[in-house]
């Protein structure tokens, strides 16, 4: 009875409560404003734990010197090799091996043409316009880890035509050039506004020689051809002061690695005719030379150094017609074999013997010269593999008593060539590599107009072999280390610092932090065992590249892994 009681009571007083309230000129009483319940945030979503990648061979039987690579944690990555590797800081420094965005890099498929089109470096520069068969612009990139570009704006022009580079820099159009005639030299240097920038000559000259091509398939016919040529009236007539003859396929400045005191054969034609009809041919035979219209350090004349070893040829025998190609078909058709003969060049990428022989005379992807010499790679490979330079340049002697036996090519000239700028462009030079850093060149106002000998191939360089084209690459993009400015010294880049243990077969490199690629994504170690596996592995979905061929690598570092038989 008491609890109905006291409901009733309630209910009384507040009905009286409520008569009141609207009662005329009564005050409302405030009531308390419930807020609404406050929605519960959603869980943050965690940032993903990163996932070190790996890729690694089930043995070394494969042919090739990586054994694994491993992201060690987010900023270092590991390289075991197969055996000892001397050069490899120098290799890994070489711009085929620049670092990609792995997400990007898997959103095209490695497919360089794409990639080509929104270049996705780390470097100073970002690509801004690629505007074909005339210019690329590229602008200084914001977020560059390093020292900032000292021109806002870079641009890229090509000229095949010399006397025109010149031209356009006298006029004050264009604020440097590459491999001016060598009869300019001494007007560039007594121009008061121009200076000229000397390259040493850290490269070879060379007519190639393809043994897939009867009758090159002859070693007395090669031989025969190596005599014929007086490589002397060459260089002579057709090279600037300071050049050299050449007697072996590396310049006398790479040791170990050239041989002291080895010739090359005396221009003999009277013998050249004997070996030729001693090889079945008395009466010589008919052959295309090829070369491409484009002037390079080692080769600053290609049209007319054909045209005379055309003639010299001509004196036992061998008729040659001339076939002058563009200049990507031409390097494309000489990697894989289809010219039998040919002009072409080395310039150093690196300063070690192993660039020059590994790359053209051990390179399974490489068919230039035909079918590989088994004894010459044996020796060549031989000598990439010990750290002691005495031990090396014995197996270099036998390299070079080989080449000179089976002729893969005829080495002509080590030509002396230079770069020129405006005398008022601070931090010009001109590099031994040709590798010349324009972020360092101030030229006096916020852009800086760079005129080459041809437009570049592509703007992803893993797949190129192309000089030109490597210069355009290395502005946007970056390996784990560099070659010091002007210099041949490799020194830090992306990766801060490395090590290697005692025998030379793992290699660590420490990653900077922090460091950004144009599309903004964060460089980590994932990124570099990325870059590395698309070239590596034959079945990644990322070895595509232009070609498919990735000649440096496999001159770099052997066969691929899982490579079709």
């Amino acid at each position: 009875m008491r609890r109905k009681s006291l409901v009733v009571a309630r209910v009384l007083v507040l009905l009286a409560l409520a008569l009141a309230a609207c009662a005329p000129g009564a005050t409302p009483t405030p009531t308390a404003t419930v807020p609404p319940p406050t929605p519960t945030p959603p869980p943050a979503t965690p940032t993903p734990a990163f996932q070190p990648m790996k890729v690694e061979a089930p043995d070394c039987n494969y042919g090739g010197e990586f054994k694994a690579i491993e992201a060690v944690d987010q900023y270092t990555v590991r390289f075991t090799l197969c055996y000892p590797d001397p050069a490899f800081p120098s290799k890994v420094a070489f711009a085929a091996f620049a670092i990609q965005d792995k997400d990007y890099l898997d959103a095209n498929g490695g497919d360089t043409v794409k990639m080509s089109e929104k270049p996705n470096g780390t470097g100073p520069y970002k690509v801004k316009e690629w505007i074909r068969g005339d210019r690329i612009i590229f602008e200084a990139n914001p977020d560059y880890w390093g020292e900032k570009p000292k021109a806002k704006t870079l641009v890229f022009r090509w000229s095949k035509e010399a006397a025109a580079r010149l031209l356009e820099l006298q006029a004050g159009t264009v604020d440097g050039i590459d491999n001016p005639n060598p009869e300019d030299f001494e007007t560039i240097e007594k121009d008061p506004n121009l200076k000229l920038y000397i390259r040493p000559p850290l490269n070879i000259a060379y007519l190639g020689l393809n043994n897939n091509h009867p009758p090159l398939d002859n070693e007395k016919v090669r031989q025969a051809i190596a005599m014929a040529i007086d490589r002397a009236r060459l260089v002579k007539n057709f090279y600037p002061a300071g050049s050299m003859v050449a007697e072996q396929f590396v310049p006398p400045a790479l040791k170990p690695g050239y041989t002291e005191g080895l010739k090359w054969y005396d221009y003999n034609p009277q013998e050249a005719k004997r070996l030729l009809a001693e090889a079945g041919y008395p009466n010589g035979f008919d052959i295309t030379l090829s070369y491409r219209d484009v002037v390079r350090g080692y080769l600053p004349r290609p049209g007319q150094v054909a045209q005379d070893i055309q003639a010299q040829l001509a004196e036992v025998g061998i008729r040659v017609k001339i076939k002058v190609m563009e200049s990507g078909a031409f390097l494309d058709a000489v990697a894989a074999g289809n010219e039998p003969m040919y002009l072409l060049g080395w310039l150093a990428d690196y300063p070690d013997a192993t660039n020059f022989y590994d790359y053209h005379f051990a390179n399974e992807a490489n068919q230039q010269f035909g079918k590989l010499f088994p004894d010459l790679v044996e020796e060549i490979r031989a000598a990439a593999r010990l750290s002691d330079p005495a031990a090396r340049q014995k197996h270099y002697d036998k390299v070079n008593e080989l080449i000179k036996q089976h002729v893969p090519m005829v080495p002509l000239a080590h030509g002396v060539a230079a770069a020129a700028f405006k005398a008022t462009v601070k931090g010009a030079h001109a590099s031994p590599l040709n590798n010349e850093r324009f972020s360092v060149m101030d030229p006096g106002k916020d852009e800086l107009v760079w005129m080459q000998n041809a437009e570049p191939i592509a703007l992803w360089c893993a797949d190129e072999t192309d000089g030109e084209t490597f210069r355009a690459c290395i502005q946007v993009y970056e390996p784990l280390l560099d070659y010091k400015v002007g210099g041949v010294e490799v020194v830090p880049a992306l990766a801060e610092r490395y090590e290697a243990n005692a025998d030379l077969t793992v290699w660590t490199f420490y990653l900077r932090k922090g460091v950004k690629f144009h599309n903004g994504a964060e460089l980590d170690a994932n990124d570099v065992v990325a870059t590395f596996k698309a070239q590596w592995d034959a079945k990644d979905p990322n070895h595509k590249g232009r070609t498919g061929t990735f000649e440096y690598f496999n001159a770099f570092f052997g066969n691929f892994l899982n490579a079709e038989k």
